[in-house]
């Protein structure tokens, strides 16, 4: 069984400083587990770590699409599933970074995703004249539970748990909860946790950061290219928010306060998710020694059974 390091946590805690650190102790490669730092462009609001942040390290699954081009779970656990076992035969340690709950389960667990084979086209025609509110309505009446984990917006994930429904006559709820849920890896998870108010803190300030350091460009230089709200990769947090801005409804200090407050909550659920799907070793960050944090995660890993 191949042996996988995964460094999960809520936004801005320090998962990719760990990973970068991690990888170079235990001659590593790092694979991102974020769904939005896929897409090129996207450096500034994804916070997507950079070169030098990188520290030498190979970091996998960054920059390799473009904005317009859609990317499912599906897709993030087969290119996942083979850098794993490439990073394996070169005798280096693959080490998952990511925040992206979600996408990193798919790639490690039993998920199966026949449906995502399905050509989309009939179910795309059947419903076009539907409104995403009519949609999702409809998507309740079948399937309460997955209605519960989608947002009505989100109108691709909506028709496929539709589809599911109309091909199979199974609830994909159903579906997913009838997996077994067994992982496919020798995986270590290292959850890295802070005190709520302090984390808050800190997202609030990576916010203000980002807009000093120019994601409003960022975001115009996108929406020049064509991209709109209905974009996978504008769905999320860090460019959602400016539509609303580009189109005169709201000011930049309330596109700033959005992006704090999805932040936050994004993060609470991040926290919900990992503690329920996952076997995690958690550790409380000290900012003020981040290597002591390193030392004792580092120290974990060579005794895993001690933990």
């Amino acid at each position: 069984m191949e042996k996988v390091i995964v460094v999960i946590g809520p936004t801005s805690v320090g998962k990719t400083k760990m990973g970068v650190a991690l990888a170079k102790k235990l001659n590593g490669e790092v694979i991102s587990g974020d769904s939005m730092q896929v897409y090129r462009q996207m450096d500034i609001g994804t916070a997507k770590v950079t070169i030098e942040e990188m520290e030498g390290v190979t970091h996998h699954c960054i920059d390799i699409l473009d904005p317009k081009d859609q990317y499912s779970v599906h897709d993030f656990q087969q290119t996942v599933r083979k850098q794993i076992t490439e990073i394996t035969n070169r005798g280096h340690v693959p080490i998952i970074v990511g925040g992206t709950g979600l996408y990193i389960k798919a790639a490690l667990y039993d998920y199966t995703f026949s449906e995502m084979e399905n050509n989309h086209d009939e179910i795309n025609k059947k419903y076009k004249d539907y409104t995403n509110e009519q949609l999702y309505a409809h998507l309740k009446q079948i399937d309460e539970e997955s209605a519960k984990i989608l947002h009505f917006n989100n109108r691709r994930r909506v028709l496929r748990a539709i589809e599911i429904y109309e091909q199979t006559g199974q609830k994909k709820s159903e579906m997913i909860n009838e997996q077994e849920h067994i992982c496919l890896y020798d995986a270590y998870f290292v959850g890295l946790t802070l005190p709520r108010e302090l984390l808050y803190e800190r997202i609030n300030l990576r916010v203000d950061l980002m807009m000093k350091n120019g994601l409003q460009g960022e975001m115009e230089s996108l929406i020049k290219q064509g991209l709109t709200r209905e974009n996978q990769s504008m769905k999320a947090i860090g460019y959602k928010e400016w539509f609303d801005y580009f189109e005169g409804k709201c000011d930049l200090n309330e596109v700033s306060e959005n992006i704090k407050k999805h932040s936050r909550q994004y993060a609470k659920r991040q926290y919900t998710w990992f503690k329920n799907q996952f076997d995690v070793h958690w550790y409380d960050v000290c900012l003020e020694n981040f290597s002591k944090t390193i030392e004792e995660v580092s120290r974990d890993l060579k005794n895993p059974n001690k933990n």
